[in-house]
């Protein structure tokens, strides 16, 4: 008796390539994930290419639309900063060339406009005694949502800016 089949049943490169194609058809991955799949399902590195490459192909994978709806998504609705995205796309095993590339397309003001908010909201529940260490408990958080350092020292200017201009400073 196989030893494969006590667990459960092999599947081919055909099922494989349909199976992979529809969890492409419902979302986007990229292809270090579709690899990664394949490796998972028991396939050798040369058959996993092969599959993974008919999927690209095919349309069903494309890194760049998988990268730019990504980055988009995480900017808008998660409110990450580009070190984060960046570090996730890598775990994702998008090309470092390419997610740099994506990355240097999304304007500074985007993240300023999502880190404003951000940062006025968690303003109102840090518990600080002076202003230096509130700015430093904002900055820790901005930095843990991946913010850069720049971005950052930009949006507590502009945060500063519209206090003074509503007086509330």
């Amino acid at each position: 008796m196989n030893r494969n089949n006590d667990r459960s049943r092999q599947i081919d490169k055909e099922e494989a390539l349909k199976k992979l194609a529809r969890l492409c058809a419902k979302a986007e991955h990229a292809s270090g994930e579709m690899l990664e799949k394949m490796y998972a399902l028991g396939f050798d590195r040369r058959t996993a290419e092969e599959v993974v490459g008919r999927l690209v192909d095919l349309g069903y994978v494309d890194d760049e639309r998988f990268a730019r709806a990504y980055i988009n998504d995480k900017v808008r609705f998660n409110g990450w900063g580009r070190k984060k995205i960046e570090f996730k796309l890598w775990e994702k095993k998008v090309e470092a060339k390419l997610a740099k590339r994506l990355l240097d397309e999304v304007d500074d003001q985007a993240y300023i406009d999502i880190l404003v908010p951000l940062l006025k909201d968690k303003r109102r529940s840090v518990k600080a005694s002076t202003d230096f260490e509130l700015q430093t408990k904002l900055y820790r958080f901005a930095a843990g949502r991946g913010f850069t350092h720049e971005i950052i020292r930009r949006t507590l200017s502009v945060i500063e800016q519209e206090d003074r201009e509503d007086g509330t400073d």
